[in-house]
């Protein structure tokens, strides 16, 4: 008989909530705990509200620890009170010290949303619809003190079919992580699955999105700013602005698709009416399919333009 996997996990996000969803419930695996970030204002009220992670745990009867840092002594003594074979990390926020790595049997192990090394960082969902990518996958690290930079115990691949749009991405690949989660773990635990290093010469970081990143720059080609609709979507989003009185009125862009026979200034309004909402950009035109104006719930472009009539030619702003 096979002794259980002993672990602590560590996440915050929608991506992680599967993964921890089958290690809570793996005949094979002991979760000795969980850990995620603090919670944290949100909506117009700004009310604090648990991470996804905070949210699962609460709803399955995990008594989940919410950490303002992992640096914690509390923290540190209680990990090294549990001795885990593993620390399971799965976007959780927090950058893991050295001295908390050298805590479990086996290796901290993290739970990336590319396949590394590309695509290290904050946003690797996001820069692959960005990119146009033809794949994207998970892969299963061992983490060291670098940012992604541990070597690779597996990869698990999936093709794109360039309409994705992040969030539904995401919760596909946390899908995908947590099929092969236990298995990975067993294989390591018992000396069958040897790490990699990664190629260097091929790593690609990414940056933490900001809210800045969700303008529409109507310079850009129109297939770069349908893109950018799926790939920030829903935070921060894509938006723009449309002129108006006592100020101009943001609109947020949900749903969109590149029309390349059409063609002027960018940011121009090249058709407004009932069969479409039609803006050019650098190259082709933006058919902005689904909106949310400003204070409004998400409708049509063309149910938009029934109480936003626009007039053909203005130009409306980046955001």
């Amino acid at each position: 008989m096979i002794d259980k996997i002993r672990l602590y996990f560590l996440g915050s996000g929608n991506i992680a909530v599967p993964v921890l969803e089958v290690l809570a419930t793996a005949e094979t695996v002991e979760l000795l705990g969980a850990g995620t970030q603090v919670d944290q204002p949100a909506g117009r009220k700004r009310q604090l509200t648990p991470t996804p992670v905070g949210q699962f745990a609460a709803a399955a009867g995990i008594d989940a620890d919410k950490l303002a840092s992992v640096r914690d002594a509390q923290f540190m003594n209680k990990m090294r009170s549990l001795k885990p074979d593993f620390i399971v990390v799965a976007s959780f926020g927090q950058i893991l010290r050295p001295e908390l790595l050298e805590i479990p049997v086996c290796c901290g192990l993290n739970v990336h949303a590319s396949i590394l090394p590309k695509y290290r960082g904050a946003a690797p969902i996001s820069a692959a619809i960005l990119n146009g990518d033809a794949e994207t996958g998970v892969t299963f690290m061992k983490m060291d003190q670098g940012l992604d930079t541990g070597d690779i115990y597996g990869v698990v691949k999936i093709p794109l079919c360039g309409d994705e749009y992040a969030d539904a991405l995401e919760e596909r690949l946390g899908i995908l992580a947590a099929e092969h989660i236990v298995e990975i773990l067993q294989q390591i635990k018992c000396g069958r699955l040897a790490p990699r290093p990664q190629d260097e010469a091929q790593a690609v970081l990414t940056r933490k999105v900001k809210k800045d990143d969700g303008r529409m720059v109507w310079t850009l080609p129109a297939a770069k700013l349908a893109a950018l609709v799926r790939a920030y979507h829903p935070w921060p989003g894509a938006y723009f602005s449309l002129p108006g009185q006592p100020e101009p009125l943001l609109v947020r862009i949900t749903a969109a698709r590149p029309a390349a026979c059409r063609s002027g200034k960018p940011g121009e309004i090249l058709q407004a009416d009932k069969k479409a909402l039609m803006v050019a950009c650098g190259s082709g035109a933006l058919e902005i399919l689904k909106l949310i104006p400003q204070g409004k719930k998400e409708m049509s472009g063309t149910a938009f333009l029934n109480g936003h009539p626009l007039r053909v030619g203005i130009e409306v702003e980046n955001g």
